[in-house]
């Protein structure tokens, strides 16, 4: 017996989606990675809040930090579907329901994405709580979205022209290159070093598999990483997940004024 399409199943949940929240179609996706919750509220005001539970494909939360919930919300003239949690490769669920919340927002219409994610740092200079552009990625978990032989460019994967905009809006934005491991363990500093020699800046557990897929479904991408700790052997601190959210908490108010002027300019 055949599995069904991961496509199939993001148009099926696309269509519940529009019949939960009233919305035919959306414009933007945003997904708010480890961190980013409490800045949410900026975005706009916010017409329905639905659990990803409520739709087919996706999964309750299961990392803290991350609500379970996707939210429609009006800012202008625009309607942005955001999604408050993800699913991680780390999860064991494969890569198909990591990518699912991307394609679903493909299938409702969004024809740009901002993926953004906590994140280590590998330049002392970026103290917690920094928001940093992505400019490129290293995928190390050795997987991809796309099966077959669907030869998708990524040369310009986070968009070039959105990141000049950005930087329009907040000048002091910095850039790097974004390495995801698999996770769910950290870096050790052999590998942080590893990253410093390809020419890595930031390390997660996320983001590059959707960016993927994002383009895949020929959406315009935007990766903004939080940088919520130094990488591992840097500081010579122990690394701790409650750490990733505290600078979050503590940032929230910066990036919700971030992501609120430069999602209207999308």
């Amino acid at each position: 017996m055949n599995e069904q399409s991961p496509y199939t199943l993001a148009d099926e949940a696309a269509a519940r989606l529009a019949e939960l929240t009233g919305v035919e179609r959306h414009d933007v996706a945003l997904v708010l990675g480890s961190g980013w919750l409490p800045a949410v509220d900026a975005l706009g005001e916010a017409t329905a809040e639905i659990a990803t539970t409520d739709l087919p494909g996706f999964s309750a939360a299961a990392v803290a930090g991350h609500s379970g919930k996707i939210r429609s919300v009006r800012a202008g003239d625009r309607n942005l579907l955001v999604f408050l949690s993800r699913t991680h490769y780390y999860e064991g669920r494969g890569v198909p329901a990591v990518v699912h919340g991307v394609r679903t927002a493909a299938a409702a219409g969004c024809r740009a994405i901002v993926l953004t994610n906590g994140c280590g740092g590998l330049k002392e200079t970026w103290s917690p709580g920094t928001p940093v552009l992505i400019s490129d990625h290293i995928n190390l978990t050795g997987r991809s979205p796309i099966e077959g032989a669907n030869f998708v460019d990524l040369t310009d994967l986070y968009s070039s022209r959105l990141r000049a905009m950005c930087r329009e809006v907040e000048p002091s934005l910095d850039e790097g290159v974004y390495v995801q491991f698999p996770g769910p363990h950290y870096e050790t500093p052999a590998e942080i070093g590893m990253v410093r020699a390809i020419g890595g800046h930031l390390v997660g557990m996320s983001t590059t598999l959707e960016a993927i897929a994002a383009r895949e479904a020929g959406m315009e991408v935007l990766g903004i990483s939080l940088v919520t700790n130094l990488a591992a052997g840097i500081s010579g601190q122990p690394l701790n997940h409650e750490e990733v959210l505290e600078a979050g908490r503590a940032a929230a108010t910066r990036m919700g004024d971030l992501l609120g002027r430069i999602v209207p300019r999308i």
